[in-house]
């Protein structure tokens, strides 16, 4: 038996993700066309040989619980240890969860219900593929209470990661939630590994509500702390820019990201699809076509998921087309993200490719191009949307009725 209990923190509210995660939590997001991101982290821990996962939700978790069910697709089926969904509640004395900490002391009473020794608290929105079990072996042969997974990110992200400070020993001097700028690129990656114990300890003494900003620098005064260097593919997509170059870079020759390492393979739930279908006088170059699309058109350089249809006349550029979404013929689309069973109608442009201005309603979010639909719309035939706009899930007809042009930076239907 594992001696490693991991815990997937998938319940805070991601409001960069914009329109995406409307309706879903960020580790239910589609990516790489047939995936979800909390996929990553659950392929990672069966990998790694650990079949005790417990996955923390609280915003919008329906999508997520569907989708990991008793989790089959993991091995994580199973009579002793598996998968555990643990929702959020309120109890005697308890308000709701404030932070990805409080979210872990909410659970105190079935982490020591467990038999593992230590827990691995990980993240559920983040991509990667990482075997833990050397990360395990350096913690218990440093017989210290705490290990963090770091990475060297580029002075320009520092702002995005908790970043650590590290003596010539490796143990951690200083922990600064997002700073504005430091000396240090070495990046939190979202994973620590605790003694049990001393987790259920720190929980049960504070009332701290976030890992990175309040556990950690609090923590690194009292007991050493020492970090493990990952140098693997590493990426946190939780905004809608990394989410799309993450996507993206999945298309290039030589992708960072290999999917088709059978040595590692990502489990997820797949539908029961027909394989994809191309018809005579499709042209598709630089792209990922998922089980269960029709392609009669020209798809180039985008991510086409499962149950897409393109048909003849209409074209994909750079795109991101995630399940189910339907195209009508005539339609160009660039650099845009549309999402889950959205219906365009006929003749429609979405997106371009020229500079355009940031998006009204979310500047910091939408500034470099990129077209957001949301998810089930149905976008009326004739209609143009340029870049940079975003489109809430399941606009009315009303509203749509109200024009058929949304210049650069427009938003829809956002109340």
């Amino acid at each position: 038996m594992s001696r490693v209990l991991a815990l997937i923190l998938a319940g805070g509210e991601h409001p960069a993700l914009s329109v995406l995660t409307a309706e879903r939590a960020e580790a239910a997001v589609p990516f790489a066309g047939k995936y979800r991101i909390i996929d990553f982290t659950l392929s990672n821990c069966i990998n790694s040989g650990i079949t005790n996962v417990g996955v923390l939700t609280q915003y919008r978790p329906r999508s997520l619980q569907e989708h990991i069910g008793v989790g089959k697709p993991w091995d994580l089926d199973r009579r002793i240890g598996g998968v555990h969904i643990l929702h959020p509640y309120v109890g005697t004395g308890m308000s709701w969860q404030k932070g990805n900490a409080d979210a872990l002391r909410a659970n105190v009473d079935f982490m020591s219900e467990q038999p593992e020794e230590h827990v691995l608290v990980l993240a559920g929105d983040h991509v990667y593929m990482m075997d833990y079990r050397p990360m395990i072996q350096a913690h218990l042969a440093s017989q210290r209470d705490v290990t963090i997974a770091v990475q060297t990110v580029g002075s320009h992200e520092v702002q995005r990661f908790g970043i650590v400070t590290t003596d010539l020993n490796g143990t951690v001097t200083n922990f600064a939630e997002k700073p504005a700028q430091s000396v240090s690129k070495r990046a939190s990656m979202g994973i620590y590994l605790f003694r049990k114990q001393c987790l259920i300890d720190l929980l049960n003494a504070g009332t701290h509500e976030n890992i990175g900003r309040d556990i950690m620098p609090a923590l690194i005064r009292q007991t050493p702390v020492q970090t493990y260097d990952f140098a693997g593919y590493w990426a946190d997509v939780g905004t809608v820019q990394a989410y799309y170059e993450a996507s993206m870079a999945l298309l290039s020759d030589n992708p960072a990201l290999e999917l088709n390492n059978p040595e590692w393979v990502i489990h997820t739930k797949s539908a029961e699809m027909p394989a994809a279908e191309m018809s005579v006088g499709a042209v598709i170059r630089n792209s990922m076509v998922c089980d269960g699309s029709r392609i009669g058109g020209t798809v180039s350089g985008s991510l086409i998921g499962p149950g897409v249809v393109i048909p003849a006349g209409t074209t994909v550029i750079d795109s991101i087309i995630l399940p189910d979404v339907i195209l009508a013929p005539g339609c160009t689309i660039t650099r845009a993200i549309i999402d889950k069973g959205t219906t365009v109608g006929s003749n429609c442009r979405i997106g371009h490719a020229a500079p355009a201005v940031a998006n009204s309603a979310v500047p910091d979010l939408l500034h470099s191009g990129l077209t957001l639909v949301g998810m089930r719309n149905v976008v009326p035939s004739n209609t143009t949307l340029g870049a940079n706009v975003l489109v809430a899930p399941r606009v009315d007809a009303v509203t749509w009725a109200r024009s058929d042009t949304y210049p650069d930076g427009s938003a829809v239907g956002l109340r």
